[in-house]
């Protein structure tokens, strides 16, 4: 598996933040790998089970499952991913003075043991700058 971890500092209160994090048939428009995300039944919340259309290099080619695990508004959001990519993810909020110091963990892996290691490691700086730039574009949407 990888680890990717980022975060900055937003000059916005945890719970605007939480607000756009959350709003999940929105995150399509500042994550620049996904291009449509569903809500697969009622629950929102803990427990949410979310239908991911994830893209490959530009590409909408897998639709990934993503099942809220941790769910502490407006502090800690946490998912398992499961489909082609599997793994977990954390959303860490933190208030500070200036706004809230936000961290993104995911450790994910691919299938087919040290070849979908291999095949990760080669898409891992795609993948940090996708993080990173998913990041700034939360950024202009809690600032702005």
């Amino acid at each position: 598996s990888v680890r990717l971890r980022e975060g900055a500092l937003l000059l916005a209160h945890p719970e605007r933040v939480w607000g756009v994090l959350t709003d999940w048939e929105r995150q399509a428009e500042w994550m620049p790998d996904v291009a449509w995300i569903r809500v697969a039944g009622k629950e929102r919340g803990l427990g949410a089970r979310l239908e991911a259309r994830t893209k490959v290099l530009g590409l909408p080619l897998t639709t990934d499952i993503l099942t809220v695990t941790a769910w502490e508004p407006p502090l800690r959001l946490g998912v398992e991913h499961a489909g082609v990519v599997g793994g977990w993810g954390v959303w860490a909020l933190e208030p500070v003075a200036a706004g809230t110091r936000f961290a993104w963990t995911e450790s994910l892996q691919l299938p087919g043991g040290r070849l979908g290691d291999a095949a990760f490691r080669i898409y891992e700086p795609i993948q940090r700058w996708m993080l990173r730039r998913s990041i700034e574009n939360l950024r202009r949407l809690v600032e702005g």
